[in-house]
């Protein structure tokens, strides 16, 4: 930097003198030119004053230059020395932090020799604790004289056991809790609605019976060569048994509706005394029209006092013709205006649609007044003929599902269900032949004892409980609780009852022993 400023300096003389010798001589020669001789000496001392101002120009530059350049090197001398302080501070920084990087190499070298002798002693620990439990499990191999996999096997044989009572006993205390909670509740909304609910029994026998003036009648019901007896029964499509009983006449026929007609037109032709063929299908055509006409008064009625208007005639029609249907000697007109009430006091119990769960609960058995007409359950052909008609769907899943046979998809349906069931099984609303009942009964006993681990089964309380008791060496305390789920499972599954079937398993352990 210092020789770049004096080159400078010495080129800018060196101009300046070139510049001031190139003026002195222009002067010169002009002075010469316009003089002449006689001016010479003028111009001769100008030039040279020129040249002298030129020099002490030169000079004064020269001497600024160099204290300029005397300046600037001791700046630069500062500057270079300040530098080399910092680079020797950062020598000696450099220098530490290496030697404690040598340090710490150094400690962490002697930590993972330390490390590396832990992990050899406890190599060394683990393998001697191995062959210590290996002489430890051979010991209590030849102690118990039972194998690893044996002692094992017996193990979580007793952890299975322990579980297993402990699950049987939670799952007893939360169904306990579960079922007293729902009890109370089920409880309040049941006897609300009963006691907001008196209806009186209606109970029906399957065959209508017409009674006579005298047994004389009998004779002319049959007619010459029982032609009479033979154009009645072609008339309505009923059996008409004239046998010993006094005084009356049997109608039997598996359609209520023709059973109905049959027994108006046999009344009449006993009050009028005319008994021919043309006089029995006069009066049977007539008493066909009088049946019609109270099957939709009983239906429109029905609808009345369950409050459902807008009914298709249809449905109309076929909720009225259950007034001559019964089941279990229940009859069903009254059954479901029966379960159309209670269903919609639950339903506002329970703040669900009480509308539906009315409708639903009158249309629930519809099914029953065609059901000896079309293949299938009752339930189902009253869902598909109502939702023909354009039932609302809830209505519609209501009356399917009453029996389980489709899923319950709505509050709804089982509301329907539990007023179905209420209606059905509360004291003196039906009843059955002797001969059902020793079925049922022995249905039920044959199911339970179908069952593996069973010992003994009793049906209680008119079919309405099942006793069982099971061997406590096959059925522990949780096998219990799921069999008890099986049977009742497979009894709802296979078999036709009113009302509900408790199941009641009974396991008990018996130690005997003799004192000798």
């Amino acid at each position: 930097m210092e020789g770049s400023t004096i080159v400078g300096i010495v080129i800018a003389l060196i101009v300046g003198l070139v510049v001031g010798l190139g003026i002195g001589y222009y002067a010169l020669q002009s002075y010469q030119n316009s003089q002449g001789k006689n001016r010479k000496e003028l111009a001769d001392a100008e030039a040279q004053r020129i040249t002298d101002q030129a020099k002490i120009q030169s000079e004064t530059l020269l001497k600024n230059a160099e204290a300029k350049a005397r300046a600037t090197t001791e700046e630069s001398e500062q500057a270079s020395l300040r530098r080399r302080r910092e680079l020797d501070k950062e020598d000696e920084r450099m220098t530490k932090r290496r030697e404690e990087v040598d340090n710490l190499r150094e400690r962490m070298e002697q930590r993972e020799q330390n490390l590396n002798k832990r992990q050899s002693r406890m190599d060394k620990q683990q393998g001697d604790l191995q062959k210590l439990e290996e002489q430890r499990t051979a010991e209590l191999q030849r102690i118990a004289q039972m194998t690893t996999d044996e002692a094992k096997k017996e193990l979580l044989a007793a952890v299975e056991r322990d579980s297993r009572s402990d699950m049987a006993r939670m799952i007893r205390q939360v169904e306990a809790e579960a079922r007293e909670e729902a009890d109370n509740r089920a409880r309040d909304v049941i006897a609300l609605a009963v006691q907001r609910l008196a209806s009186e029994h209606v109970s029906e026998i399957s065959v209508s019976v017409v009674p006579l003036p005298s047994d004389e009648m009998k004779g002319r019901i049959i007619g010459r060569a029982g032609r009479n007896i033979r154009a009645f029964e072609i008339a309505t499509g009923v059996d008409v048994v004239v046998d010993d009983t006094p005084e009356s006449v049997t109608i039997s026929s598996f359609d209520p509706v023709r059973r109905e007609v049959a027994k108006r037109a046999l009344a009449k032709l006993v009050v009028d005394g005319r008994i021919h063929p043309a006089r029995i299908e006069q009066l049977v055509e007539d008493s066909k029209v009088e049946v019609e006409n109270s099957i939709r008064e009983e239906g429109e009625r029905a609808a009345y006092e369950a409050g459902i208007p807008g009914l298709h005639p249809e449905i109309i029609k076929l909720l009225g013709r259950l007034k001559f249907r019964t089941s279990y000697g229940q009859n069903q007109h009254a059954h479901s205006l029966e379960t159309s009430h209670i269903a919609g006091m639950i339903a506002a119990e329970l703040g669900a649609d009480v509308q539906i769960a009315k409708a639903g609960g009158l249309l629930h058995d519809i099914g029953k007044a065609l059901d000896h007409e079309i293949e299938g359950t009752h339930a189902l052909i009253g869902a598909d003929f109502a939702k023909r008609y354009g039932v609302n769907a809830r209505i519609v899943n209501a009356i399917a599902s009453h029996h389980h046979e489709v899923e319950q998809e709505f509050v709804e349906s089982y509301i329907v269900e539990a007023a179905d069931a209420i209606s059905g099984a509360r004291p003196g609303a039906r009843r059955e032949s002797m001969e059902t009942y020793i079925k049922r009964v022995k249905t039920l006993e044959d199911i339970a004892n179908s069952f593996e681990g069973v010992e003994q089964s009793y049906a209680l309380q008119a079919g309405r409980e099942v006793r069982i008791i099971v061997r406590p060496d096959v059925i522990d305390d949780y096998s219990s609780l799921q069999l008890a789920r099986d049977i009742a499972r497979k009894i709802e599954e296979s078999m036709q009852y009113p009302g509900q079937i408790k199941v009641q398993v009974i396991r008990e352990t018996r130690a005997v022993d003799f004192a000798k």
